[in-house]
């Protein structure tokens, strides 16, 4: 009895903590269904797309390189670096899983990390099988329904509506890299080199022969290389 009000606790506890992120992700999905829509792409596609990616940047990039008939060298190439930090998440969260985490689950529950499940999982001492599952219930509702209805919407709304929920997605963007840049001079400086980068691969001669899907891979690996070089992060050592 009281094994299964514990069960009950710890799922209770999931959905929780997972509810402001699904709310959080409806509005984002939404913006994202209304730009594959605007990439050409129909509602059921895009509504696929977001139910087995679960990444707003590689989904938003991969849109974008579809749309422009990118070769799938290149999609997939941009979608490895893009989406390379889920791995290391993954690893990182393999540490704090309990028995109750088998081999199986360990594929499936990566399947659902993003950065905010695995800010919330990290938080705690140690996460088992059924928190995992249940957290991961609402995010990933709030991701595919909010597609589904910006896909589908955005056939419907007018013209000038669709063009101001189009930019959402990258407000999103804006908004996760603002505050952590303020607090830290080496995320400033990434972010400002890679965006120097991409202005010089666009609006010099060297567009003419590097693509867009390239030209992300490129802003990446060159610059996190860099920093990771001047300024790497220091080792914690954790209190025994």
């Amino acid at each position: 009895m009281r094994h299964t009000k514990n069960k009950n606790t710890e799922f209770l506890s999931a959905l929780h903590d997972g509810l402001p992120i699904g709310l959080g992700y409806f509005p984002v999905s939404f913006a994202f269904g209304i730009f594959s829509v605007n990439g050409g792409l129909s509602a059921l596609q895009a509504l696929l797309i977001s139910m087995t990616n679960l990444t707003s940047a590689g989904q938003l990039a991969g849109v974008t390189l579809m749309s422009l008939g990118a070769p799938f060298l290149e999609i997939a190439l941009s979608q490895l670096v893009i989406n390379l930090r889920y791995a290391l998440m993954s690893l990182s969260l393999s540490q704090k899983t309990d028995a109750s985490v088998k081999t199986a689950d360990r594929f499936l529950i990566s399947f659902f990390i993003t950065d905010e499940i695995f800010a919330v999982s990290s938080s705690k001492r140690s996460i088992g099988r059924k928190y995992m599952y249940s957290l991961a219930i609402l995010p990933y509702i709030g991701w595919s329904l909010g597609t589904l209805c910006g896909a589908l919407l955005g056939e419907i709304l007018p013209a000038a509506l669709i063009s101001c929920l189009g930019i959402a997605i990258y407000g999103m963007f804006v908004a996760i890299i603002i505050p952590v840049a303020k607090k830290s001079l080496p995320v400033l400086g990434v972010i400002l080199s890679a965006a120097t980068v991409s202005c010089l691969i666009k609006y010099t001669p060297l567009s003419g022969f590097i693509s867009e899907g390239f030209s992300i891979i490129i802003c990446a690996v060159l610059v996190s290389a860099i920093f990771a070089l001047i300024c790497p992060i220091k080792e914690v050592e954790e209190d025994e």
